[in-house]
């Protein structure tokens, strides 16, 4: 057995369980941020299950690594898994991958390309603006002359910035809530452009094979 299938082998039997571990991260980030005023044992548990989720991704990360033998290359081919192991807030778009597996029957995707991509840049855009808005909202909650007083004005200022409104009454403060309003905004365009520039192209290829069929009759 090659070291491609060893690794493809390996990277479908820990699919699912860094998906519950994701989901898992986020909601213990969640309850770190939101719920500051719980007792020592919850926040303590919470934190446990933050850095046992990041050593489940580093262990994971070190034997897809290992097993694909490609030395410094293996960074530029899994880009995603590196992505997430640098940046925690990162780690539930391996949902996403779940939810391309059970978009798959027989090796064939049950949706088609276009779809895919409108789901998937769709899926990634509410997990990331959920991570996102909790982060922001952790940095600026508190800081003198910070706008952002609740969560639910933290979830504002993503739909504002992933959208690429960018309404202006809302603003980070701080210099770790604008580095991480900077991403946002490099993300929200990335999403914006990928979905637009999707259904333009769909739009295109179903007015050609309308051209190519002709008027009834033709």
């Amino acid at each position: 057995m090659d070291d491609d299938t060893r690794g493809a082998r390996w990277e479908q039997r820990t699919e699912l369980p860094l998906a519950v571990a994701s989901l898992f991260f986020l909601a213990s980030y969640a309850v770190r941020v939101l719920a500051p005023g719980l007792t020592d044992p919850w926040q303590d548990f919470a934190l446990a299950v933050l850095l046992a989720s990041w050593m489940l991704f580093a262990f994971n990360y070190a034997v897809l690594w290992k097993l694909s033998g490609q030395g410094h290359r293996f960074v530029r081919r899994h880009l995603l898994d590196t992505a997430v192991l640098i940046l925690p807030l990162l780690r539930p778009l391996r949902i996403v991958k779940v939810y391309e597996a059970v978009q798959r029957r027989h090796g064939k995707p049950r949706l088609a390309l276009h779809a895919r991509v409108i789901a998937y840049s769709g899926l990634a855009t509410v997990l990331l603006g959920f991570a996102g808005a909790l982060a922001v909202y952790q940095q600026e909650r508190g800081a003198p002359g910070a706008t952002m007083k609740t969560f639910g004005d933290a979830i504002w200022w993503t739909c504002a910035t992933l959208t690429t409104v960018g309404y202006g009454d809302i603003t980070p403060v701080t210099p770790l809530g604008r580095l991480i309003a900077v991403g946002m905004m490099v993300i929200g365009l990335a999403l914006l452009g990928a979905v637009t520039g999707t259904f333009a192209s769909w739009l295109l290829q179903s007015f050609t094979r309308e051209d190519d069929e002709g008027p009834p009759g033709s």
